[in-house]
């Protein structure tokens, strides 16, 4: 069997450069997945309704399922993995807000979810509940209701700001 033919990919992921020797036409999902062993990028839909592969391209939240390789190379990507605290392996504040607010059921939207929430906060650091609504539009969660999640994003703004005015 021949070689597929690849070039060389290259981007930023999770703050490191990254160059893979794979088919342009591999889907970022499975580039973070499979090659880059970036697992907690999920799988879920792959249509892009569901928010479960979101990560972020120079610091827009896009679905990871729904893009090339070769549509984000060079970009600086940001995966749930890339998200910590001032220290390395430590909570983001977004996910802290997550834990302590009931944010997550099962798990499996929450990666899409904070990533979001990063992207939301990032654009807008004290957004009305409209805002909220409209940055999480694009994040299914099956498993109960939104209530902890929309609870966490006002944490986590609400801490942002705490941080700021110190």
């Amino acid at each position: 069997m021949s070689k597929p033919l690849g070039n060389i990919w290259s981007a930023v992921v999770n703050g490191e450069e990254k160059r893979l020797d794979i088919a342009q036409t591999t889907r970022l999902v499975d580039v973070l997945r499979s090659h880059l062993n970036l697992t907690g990028t999920k799988v879920s839909c792959e249509v892009g309704r569901c928010g479960a592969c979101m990560v972020l391209i120079d610091g827009e939240p896009v679905n990871s399922c729904l893009i090339m390789a070769y549509q984000c190379e060079g970009s600086e990507i940001t995966t749930i993995e890339g998200l910590h605290g001032e220290q390395e392996g430590s909570l983001h504040p977004i996910q802290q807000a997550f834990v302590e607010e009931g944010g997550f059921q099962c798990g499996y939207c929450t990666p899409g979810m904070v990533i979001a929430t990063k992207a939301l906060l990032d654009h807008h650091p004290q957004p009305t509940q409209e805002q909220i609504e409209t940055g999480l539009c694009g994040n299914l969660c099956r498993c109960t209701g939104y209530g902890g999640i929309i609870r966490a994003v006002c944490k986590a703004s609400e801490s942002s700001e705490e941080t700021k005015a110190i």
